[in-house]
């Protein structure tokens, strides 16, 4: 178990490390040229690069909405959720902790929203809370989807961490506008520490919607989309 947590530690530590990083550092500067689009494969990039080094051990969660998704589709102890949660939530505390030291050393430094999610005033593009609840929960929801079925009998094996890493990279395309992109918790909680614009005041959403999202990805896995994970047709004879 102490290796499991361990891996779950440090592959949350990269997401927030690596994908907020992105954001704060380089995506600060437009002449370096990585953009938006830059920031959502950065996120895509973290999971994808622990899943191959560390998914082997953990299962590379790296998300408590996934956790809970996974112990929802029987993927997942039930009695290890709630250690999985508190070493994702202080590997992304981590995370971005150390990415706070790093940022403040430019001159002029201020958190500002320091990559946190946010609604209404706090959306990058001022969505409402609705647009931002319904957002989370459906993209995350997908995610779900996502990791099920790449990591299922009939989904081709070894290229899960592809699937999981370029579908997270979707989900950011389309929602960094809308809250910035969380469908994670502990990324969320991690940098609503550090940001000086009242995101914790809203971090309420960023757990609750994402946690929902992930037992409804899970439930349409598990009743409608994969009835005892039978293999597929591929590789066998029709």
């Amino acid at each position: 178990m102490t290796r499991k947590l361990a891996a779950e530690f440090f592959g949350t530590f990269w997401l927030v490390f690596g994908g907020c990083g992105s954001a704060l550092l380089a995506a600060a500067f437009p002449q370096l040229g990585i953009g938006f689009a830059g920031v959502a494969f950065a996120f895509g990039l973290t999971v994808l690069t622990m899943a191959y080094a560390v998914g082997g051990i953990s299962g590379g969660h790296f998300n408590p909405a996934v956790s809970l998704g996974l112990a929802v589709a029987n993927r997942f102890e039930w009695s290890e959720l709630i250690p999985y949660w508190i070493v994702q939530v202080i590997g992304g505390f981590a995370g971005a902790a150390v990415l706070y030291v790093i940022a403040s050393g430019a001159p002029n430094f201020t958190a500002g929203g320091f990559a946190s999610n946010g609604y209404g005033a706090l959306s990058p593009g001022h969505y409402s809370l609705l647009s931002c609840l319904v957002a989370e929960i459906v993209l995350t929801a997908a995610f779900l989807v996502v990791i099920l079925g790449s990591t299922s009998k009939a989904a081709p094996a070894g290229f899960a961490p592809i699937a999981i890493g370029l579908g997270l990279t979707l989900i950011h395309l389309i929602s960094i506008p809308v809250t910035n992109t969380s469908v994670n918790p502990a990324r969320s909680t991690a940098v609503a520490v550090f940001a000086q614009t009242g995101a914790f005041g809203q971090l309420w959403l960023f757990w609750v919607a994402p946690l929902a999202g992930a037992v409804i990805g899970a439930l349409i896995w598990k009743s409608l989309l994969s009835p005892g994970e039978s293999p597929g047709l591929i590789g066998q004879e029709r």
